[in-house]
């Protein structure tokens, strides 16, 4: 250790630790715009100057490392003549525009220009103008004069994003901050960039011109688009949300989000069910709740005697917070209903009954980012979760070595030790394979083998796949041979929590689609996109005598196929809890109050227990509903060492399957009607992707249109050929415009158009 002292304070720091980490350690501020904790040191800005003894002249503290015995003053006199002239500096060319700047009330360089800056500028020339650019539909960089080249975006792109797609063009006063010339900024996590630029130059597109900083009310809470559990600071005016920011947790989100968490706000409000409905004589009518709670249990007394309680059933979704979820299997249970199921997208079944607890990640997100070897099956990372990608590429360029097996060949920008593309249905015979290949240190088993600490894990692709079982078998059988932990990533913010509480029971969606049931409740479930065969599982809601959706949003196939509508509030509206992939259970509270007559799903399903006379329906808060559902000191829900399931494969890789999992931006409702996600290019209506033999023994050329069927069901797409994906595969992720098809990871037709 390196003792320091700094402004008359000492402390100890680690060696190769600079002036400005010690600064922080001890809590002293050192003003700085180009220095941020995650990214490498550019020492562009020099804002951070300090007076060190014995120095000539001030030094950088963010580049300065600490040497033994060192002194630093702060704010001695000749630091702030270094602060002073270097923020001169910076303000002869800056815009006087902070009146009308987004980034006013909240701009670092206003706050050091006042703190660190003089009173007058000597200045009288005239002041560059810099052109604005085009970054794409999410980021805003139309005042670029504002731009004070602390290269924190660029430097964002590269190492955590993982591909520069901002850089500095020119020298000394035309140096300009841009994209790539005729391309936007397509990273995943590119709304980070909004929060690192210390001006007003990088601003949110939807956020711009919305509201001052100082208008909006800050609330926290936990997103609901993905199983990390990133925390978020939700922003709110006028009881609506207005801007979603990052808080910081170094455990789970570190300091950043992803995009879809970041924009996906802007959806909240589109198409939303303002309050209840019943069609009658196919017209539908509004009422209030307690006619249609009344409509409720009416139905649901009358299908139970005609029919029998077998036939209903409950589609839950698995984003639905632990106290909706555990009601749902409280109310079910109180009413004799045998039939609840979560798993929206799988279609294997039979691991879920051998396992004794949760499926999880095996691990927590910090231990898994610290493993010496991973290898990761069936999954598209940068989809399914951007957050865990970002910090599985930094572990890379650590030196973790990271093996992926998977159906295409995904750019995720980071050293890998393999990236092998096998059709799905090999999937199992790859990684039975693998367990005999452990002798060889250079390859992937050999390096899970012989790592301290090693982890496999399985993406939604596996858990989709009609013969999960089998490849969990595989893969547990090369987890025990390895000592690695065994792990699967959660498709929804609350999978684990449904897992927990045991909430599936009696038949699976699938086979509820399969043979229709009489009576359906969907808890927050558009059947159309949520569930595995959209087109299928309508056509299955048809043939009910009743369909009841508890939903936030309407929607043309909720309007056609529903006979009773019940407006329910998104998890910004409501308060509730998430356990993560990592078993974590996080609590939050509603941010803004209810639009119109929408109500918490809780409350509703709490009432309905009242409504049908039931016992243990007498919760105040979503507090009391937790306390009862999960015991905080004993969750730890714990990954089974053995799949009880033991078979053969019987799909072949001679078969045409659908791959690409579920569209980026098509994962929940709220994120499917946000606007500005859905103008990314990573929204787009995908072309379905072929290996050029596949395509050429199919008739087809890439370019062409083309006919892709699944289970009855038929979409025009265009083909395109792709040298990069195994032979008997089409990549064409979940997207709503090929939503009507079947399952993912199922056979799949291409013919010509």
């Amino acid at each position: 250790m390196l003792q320091i002292e700094i402004d008359g304070k000492q402390v100890s720091v680690e060696q190769g630790a600079t002036v400005m980490e010690a600064a922080h350690k001890l809590g002293t501020y050192i003003p700085h715009f180009c220095y941020h904790k995650k990214l490498s040191i550019a020492a562009n800005c020099r804002m951070c100057l300090v007076e060190v003894e014995k120095a000539p002249k001030p030094l950088p503290a963010c580049a300065t490392p600490v040497t033994d015995g060192m002194v630093v003053h702060t704010h001695s006199a000749k630091a702030k003549q270094a602060q002073e002239g270097v923020m001169e500096f910076l303000l002869i060319n800056h815009p006087l525009d902070c009146p009308i700047c987004d980034q006013g009330g909240e701009c670092q360089l206003q706050d050091l220009a006042v703190g660190y800056g003089k009173s007058s500028s000597r200045y009288q020339e005239e002041k560059r103008s810099v052109v604005g650019k085009d970054m794409g539909p999410l980021v805003s960089a139309e005042e670029m004069s504002r731009c004070i080249h602390c290269t924190r975006c660029v430097r964002f792109t590269e190492e955590i994003a993982g591909l520069q797609e901002i850089a500095m063009a020119n020298r000394g006063e035309f140096s300009e901050i841009m994209p790539f010339i005729g391309k936007a900024v397509e990273t995943e996590l590119s709304g980070n960039v909004i929060d690192l630029c210390p001006v007003g130059a990088l601003t949110s597109k939807p956020f711009r011109y919305d509201a001052r900083s100082w208008e909006l009310s800050r609330r926290k809470t936990i997103s609901a688009h993905d199983a990390l559990g990133s925390n978020l600071i939700v922003q709110t005016k006028d009881h609506t949300v207005r801007r979603v920011l990052p808080l910081e947790n170094e455990a789970i989100n570190e300091c950043w989000i992803s995009d879809r968490d970041r924009f996906a706000y802007e959806g909240l409000y589109e198409g939303r069910l303002k309050n209840p409905k019943i069609k009658h004589d196919g017209k539908w009518h509004d009422v209030d709740w307690q006619t249609a709670l009344e409509y409720v249990r009416k139905t649901l007394d009358c299908i139970a005697k005609e029919d029998g309680k077998d036939q209903i059933g409950i589609w839950a979704n698995p984003m639905n917070t632990v106290e909706e979820l555990y009601l749902t299997k409280k109310l079910a249970q109180g009413l004799g209903i045998k039939h609840v199921d979560t798993r929206l997208m799988q279609q294997d079944d039979r691991l879920s009954d051998g396992l004794k607890g949760a499926q999880w990640l095996g691990q927590s997100i910090e231990e898994l980012g610290a493993c010496e070897a991973v290898l990761v099956v069936g999954a598209n990372l940068r989809k399914e979760q951007p957050l865990l990608t970002a910090r599985l590429r930094r572990a890379a360029k650590g030196g973790m070595a990271l093996g992926i097996i998977a159906s295409s060949k995904e750019e995720l920008h980071m050293p890998l030790l393999s990236q092998q593309t096998v059709h799905p249905n090999s999937w199992a015979v790859r990684l039975n394979e693998m367990v005999n290949e452990q002798a060889d240190e250079n390859s992937i088993a050999g390096r899970l083998k012989n790592a301290e600490k090693s982890a496999i894990v399985l993406g939604a692709e596996v858990q989709n796949h009609p013969e999960y079982a089998a490849i969990y078998a595989a893969a547990q059988a090369l987890a025990d041979s390895t000592g690695a932990v065994l792990g699967i990533l959660p498709q929804a913010a609350n999978s684990v929590g449904a897992s927990v509480l045991k909430l599936n029971i009696g038949n699976t969606v699938r086979e509820m689609v399969e043979q229709p049931k009489k009576a359906v409740l969907l808890l927050n479930v558009e059947p159309e996109i949520d569930v595995a065969e959209g087109g299928k599982a309508v056509a299955a809601l048809k043939q009910a005598q009743t369909v009841m959706a508890f939903t936030p949003y309407t929607s043309d196939t909720l309007l056609e196929v529903c006979d009773l509508l019940l407006p329910i509030a998104p998890f910004t509206e409501t308060s509730g809890s998430f356990i993560n992939m990592e078993g974590r259970l996080q609590s939050f509270h509603g941010v803004v109050k209810g639009l119109a007559d929408s109500r918490p799903l809780w409350k509703v399903l709490r009432v309905l227990g009242n409504v049908f006379d039931l016992n243990g329906f007498e919760y105040e808060t979503s507090e009391q509903v937790l306390k009862e559902a999960v015991n905080r000191d004993t969750l730890a829900p714990e990954l089974n060492n053995r799949a009880s399931w033991s078979g053969s494969v019987v799909q072949t890789a001679s078969e045409l399957v659908r791959v690409g999992g579920v569209g980026i931006y098509h994962t929940d409702a709220i994120v499917r009607r946000s606007a500005p996600l859905q103008a990314t290019s990573h929204a787009a209506v995908p072309v379905a992707r072929v290996n050029p033999s596949t395509l050429a023994s199919l008739g087809l050329q890439s370019g062409e249109a083309a006919v892709a069927m699944q289970s009855g069901t038929q979409v025009s797409v265009n083909v395109e050929a792709d040298v990069n994906l195994p032979e008997n595969v089409v990549y064409l992720p979940l997207h709503t415009e090929n939503a009507a098809l079947g399952a993912l990871m199922n056979t799949i037709k291409l013919a010509r158009g």
